[in-house]
């Protein structure tokens, strides 16, 4: 099994100047860390005006900050918002494979939708539909990435014509795809598509056990992937804080695991709003001794209980545990100091387990992928004769002048026609 830690980029208010600045700069001090320890994976959010849960807007800027910072640890979008609302889709192909090629080849490519009513009314993205605009983006994406050229499309949600969108991305055909998964209806979509599940829902080892189950057994009879490649693997998100006195652990990570839990249902289920005035620390330190704790069964707590947490998920055959060690007013001296004692101490054992248990996972697949990307319909590439010639803008207006001019001086009978200056002479 493999680790992960995420962010979201959380900033309680009241907010001090240079709040922001300090936040970024410590987030990226940890992933430069976390690549010297050893952990697998860093993934970053892309939301917008999700105050204090998720200053996190543009997360390309930020992953490729720490793609210079960092030698081995694969830099993950969880997620960019796909919706064209959001984000035009040959604009993600650009960003992803810029990205791919700075890192050198270590981008996993996140995607969703969204379901906040801030997000998805402030770029006018309908609620009923935004599935089908995230479905037809993903597949375009994937095309774009991987085709040269990119024939165009006329969809229901975009359209664009035929351009070689460049560059191309390191990791061919193009990074791995994954998608958000908040339920099983999900996760067996993101199955049916060949694509890995990022599930951002909080559950036990048994409930995970039916979810990866369901997963896989997808995956080897109904998967016709979305991309050009199959990414088989499920990840599931904890809280995390390591320290050897539990108390401790619990007294520097359980506040900032439930202010996550908060945060997010102020933003997407019972809260109300007022951008820029809102304060919803207040709100939770209000609520808090309502809250339910978290404990060693959310990733809080020693060594010794974070493993024996961790082994019921890798027994679950779940891929990827992905910590969230930045929430609430989280210190980032904690959390450097649970992340270094989580390398000593617990991941050795899991790192010696990965690789023979991934290498039988993939000798597993490898005949059910195969007869997955069989059943694909591929988007036809164009003959060379199909390629459209695109005409540039100062040509096309020369020839204008050209044809009105020579209009002209028919009807004079005077005058003499402007000659193309693009033409050789």
């Amino acid at each position: 099994m493999q680790f992960g830690i995420f962010y979201e980029h959380q900033l309680p208010r009241p907010w001090g100047e240079g709040a922001e600045e300090k936040l970024f700069h410590e987030a990226l001090d940890q992933v430069e860390l976390a690549d010297r320890l050893g952990i697998d994976y860093a993934w970053e959010v892309e939301h917008h005006f999700l105050e204090e849960y998720s200053h996190s807007s543009a997360p390309e800027v930020f992953l490729a900050a720490c793609s210079q910072r960092t030698k081995r640890i694969r830099l993950g979008h969880g997620i960019v918002l796909l919706p064209p609302g959001y984000n035009q889709p040959a604009r993600v192909a650009e960003r992803i494979a810029t990205l791919d090629l700075v890192s050198h080849g270590r981008v996993d490519f996140g995607t969703g939708e969204s379901s906040s009513l801030a997000e998805l009314a402030g770029f006018g993205v309908p609620i009923e539909g935004k599935r089908e605009h995230w479905q037809e983006a993903l597949e375009q994406i994937a095309n774009m990435m991987a085709m040269d050229p990119y024939p165009g499309y006329q969809g229901k949600t975009f359209s664009m014509p035929c351009r070689n969108v460049i560059p191309k991305p390191v990791q061919k055909p193009h990074p791995p795809l994954w998608v958000a998964c908040s339920n099983r209806e999900t996760i067996h979509l993101a199955a049916r598509l060949g694509i890995g599940a990022l599930t951002f829902a909080f559950v036990d080892p048994d409930e995970a056990r039916k979810w990866v189950g369901e997963y896989y057994d997808i995956i080897k009879t109904e998967c016709v992937p979305i991309g050009h490649s199959v990414n088989a693997n499920i990840a599931m998100v904890t809280g995390f804080s390591c320290h050897e006195d539990e108390a401790e652990a619990r007294r520097r990570g359980e506040d900032g695991f439930r202010f996550f839990g908060f945060g997010l249902a102020h933003h997407y289920i019972f809260g109300t709003h007022k951008p820029g005035r809102t304060n919803i620390w207040e709100r939770f330190e209000a609520a808090r001794p309502n809250l339910p704790e978290a404990g060693e069964h959310r990733g809080i707590g020693t060594p010794d209980q974070l493993a024996t947490h961790l082994r019921k998920f890798e027994a679950c055959d779940v891929d990827q545990v992905i910590f969230i060690q930045q929430g609430g007013r989280n210190r980032h001296e904690h959390i450097c100091e649970s992340l270094e004692l989580f390398a000593e101490k617990v991941m050795p054992e899991f790192v010696a387990r990965h690789a023979e248990k991934a290498r039988k996972k993939q000798q597993e697949l490898a005949p059910y992928i195969e007869q997955a990307l069989a059943r694909k319909q591929w988007m036809r590439p164009l003959e060379d004769d199909e390629i459209p010639e695109l005409v540039a803008l100062g040509r096309q207006i020369v020839q204008e002048m050209k044809e009105g001019d020579t209009a002209a001086t028919r009807a004079s009978g005077i005058g003499v026609p402007l000659e193309d200056p693009s033409e050789e002479h």
